[in-house]
C-alpha cells in the first residue's frame, strides 16, 4: 500500500517499479492507495478524477491502469468477458461478487480454501488460482454489510 498524504511518497513508488511519475498517474495513483485496499474499475476511477476535477480522457485511465498491472501495484480481476476491476490488494486472496450491484468484496482471509490444483501441463506452472464467489437474490443491504467487514 502506498502511504496517504505524500505526492513524493507516490513518485517514488512510481519509480520504484520503473514507472515515470507523470501528473496522471500521479493523480490516479493517490486516488487509488490513499485509502487502503479497494477494488476499482477504470470507470469508476475516471469519475472520481472527473470530480476532483482533473480531466482525463477514460483512454488514459485504462492504460494506466493496466501499467500499474503490469509492474505489480495492482491486480485485474476479471469478473466477466469484458468486465475487469482493479484490486489494490495484490497478495493472494478470492472475491465475492455481488451480481446485482456489481460490487467486488474480499473474501476474509482462512474463510475458504483450493484445494486439489491439478498438475500445470509440462512446460508450464500454476501463478495463481483466483476464486469468485458469485452472490445474487439477497437484499442490497446485506452485500452492504458484507462489504464492511
Amino acid at each position: 500500500m502506498i502511504e496517504a498524504g505524500s505526492n513524493q511518497v507516490i513518485k517514488n513508488k512510481l519509480r520504484s517499479v520503473g514507472l515515470r511519475p507523470t501528473r496522471q498517474r500521479v493523480v490516479l495513483a493517490g486516488l487509488l492507495f490513499e485509502t487502503g485496499d479497494r477494488h476499482v474499475t477504470a470507470e469508476g476511477l475516471h469519475e472520481e478524477a472527473e470530480q476532483i476535477p482533473f480531466r482525463i480522457s477514460l483512454a488514459t485511465v485504462y492504460n494506466t491502469l493496466n501499467q500499474f498491472t503490469e509492474a505489480g501495484l495492482l491486480r485485474e480481476v476479471a469478473v466477466e468477458g469484458s468486465k475487469a476491476y482493479f484490486d489494490t490488494n495484490t497478495s493472494d486472496h478470492h472475491h465475492f461478487f455481488c451480481e446485482f450491484d456489481n460490487k467486488l468484496m474480499d473474501i476474509p482471509d482462512d474463510t475458504l480454501r483450493v484445494v486439489g490444483i491439478p498438475t500445470a501441463p509440462a512446460g508450464m506452472s500454476v501463478t495463481r488460482v483466483d476464486v469468485i464467489v458469485r452472490l445474487t437474490d439477497t437484499p442490497q443491504e446485506a452485500c452492504a454489510v458484507i462489504s464492511k467487514k
